[in-house]
């Protein structure tokens, strides 16, 4: 548990946080798409969780079906990792209520039933792709990309606001050419507010979206770090970033 920090989750089970990152070169990783990991096996939820990070992805856990369920239903993900043998409740079960309320998020089975039997039941029961442990990472990462494509999720690798390039792929910012830094929240800041370019987001949105599931929804997080996002951005494109008292913010 070496630079972890242990946090209640709001279901009552000990969880274990983010890693602790004190590397200041993984700080530039883009923070936008937020996805849960089912996953009953410690050691590789935790390393799905770790290399889903490395990627820029924010996460939340969870270690059976019946919190990963309450944490589907009662959060806005962008995908869904989900092992079918889980305890207390059985992963399909779990896919057939999130898609019973109504929930369209992109959920992925991975698991070790690896019969045609099972892959037609899962993709039955509303499943939007399907992986059989043992995995490639990048095979996983490569399905999520996909899923991330699809409508109405589909994301662009570039980002462009005039000189302004956001290469998510590459994880990159630059203006005219020159290389800007900025932490992750930053980063996410950033990426967020381009891909929702005219449309004004609240507090709410941006902590639902760029942070995970641990951070102080009572803080003001989010304006100190568009304080510090505007002061690293040419004073051209800090101006875009409008404040609407009362509602939130707006890139223009």
């Amino acid at each position: 548990m070496n630079n972890f920090l242990a946090i209640r989750s709001p279901v009552g089970a000990v969880m274990i946080a983010a890693k602790i990152v004190h590397n200041r070169n993984l700080e530039q990783f883009k923070l936008t798409m937020r996805i849960l990991v089912v996953e009953d096996e410690p050691k590789l939820n935790k390393g799905l969780v770790e290399g889903l990070q490395k990627r820029g992805y924010a996460v939340d856990f969870a270690f059976d079906g019946e919190e990963g369920e309450k944490l589907a239903l009662w959060n806005s993900y962008d995908v869904i990792i989900l092992d079918i043998m889980l305890p207390k409740r059985d992963g399909r079960e779990v896919c057939r209520t999130v898609r019973t309320k109504g929930k369209t998020t992109p959920i992925l089975f991975l698991t070790a039933k690896d019969t045609i039997e099972d892959k037609v039941a899962g993709l039955n029961d509303g499943a939007d792709d399907y992986l059989v442990k043992p995995f490639s990472f990048d095979e996983l990462h490569a399905r999520i990309r996909a899923l991330l494509r699809r409508p109405p999720l589909a994301t662009a690798d570039i980002l462009q606001l005039d000189d302004l390039r956001v290469d998510t792929k590459a994880q990159t910012v630059t203006v005219k050419g020159q290389t800007l830094n900025f932490t992750l929240r930053e980063y996410g800041l950033l990426e967020y507010l381009l891909r929702n370019q005219g449309i004004v987001k609240t507090r709410e949105d941006i902590l639902e979206h760029v942070w995970d599931r641990f951070f102080d929804s009572f803080s003001n997080v989010v304006d100190v770090h568009l304080k510090n996002l505007r002061k690293k951005l040419p004073n051209s494109y800090a101006k875009r970033i409008q404040t609407i008292w009362g509602k939130g913010y707006r890139l223009v």
